[in-house]
């Protein structure tokens, strides 16, 4: 009788969410990173000046059945000396300040509109969440293209 191989174990990716305040965007990719692409990604969060999850973040994620309340606004320094695969950056400042990782990281840069920026003259909540839920679902296809996207952006 011939016994099966056992697959390679390929490692994770070991992604870090770069924003400003990592309290929306990179919140959200983390946690739809989590939640479509755990079997490929390690994926995490943080900000340049990190300030708290964004309420209007974690409901709208909640509407998606992802849960991110239990996530915490991390700073970047916290990820300095751990081993990173990729940091992508989902907005500019975040981009412009984006420290240098040791070893291999590579930055790539993903911009999304802030949601907290668009909601600030929304008339009604409902117009404001608005703007999170677009920001949500552009953030999701982005995180579904994981990890095919990193090799198309290599080439």
């Amino acid at each position: 009788m011939i016994e099966p191989k056992d697959e390679p174990v390929v490692p994770k990716l070991r992604v870090l969410f770069l924003c400003t305040g990592n309290s929306c965007r990179s919140q959200m990719a983390e946690g739809w990173a989590h939640a479509l692409k755990s079997d490929v990604i390690d994926a995490c969060s943080a900000g340049t000046d990190p300030h708290g999850l964004n309420p209007m973040a974690v409901r709208v994620m909640a509407e998606a059945h992802v849960d991110i309340a239990h996530q915490a606004s991390k700073h970047v320094n916290e990820f300095l000396n751990e081993q990173i695969d990729y940091v992508v950056t989902v907005c500019d400042s975040a981009h412009q300040t984006c420290p240098i990782f040791p070893g291999k990281a590579k930055v790539v840069h993903v911009g999304f509109e802030d949601p907290p920026a668009l909601a600030h003259d929304a008339k009604t909540e409902e117009e404001a969440i608005a703007h999170y839920r677009r920001v949500r679902d552009e953030i999701k296809l982005f995180v579904a293209s994981l990890p095919e996207f990193f090799d198309e952006a290599a080439e």
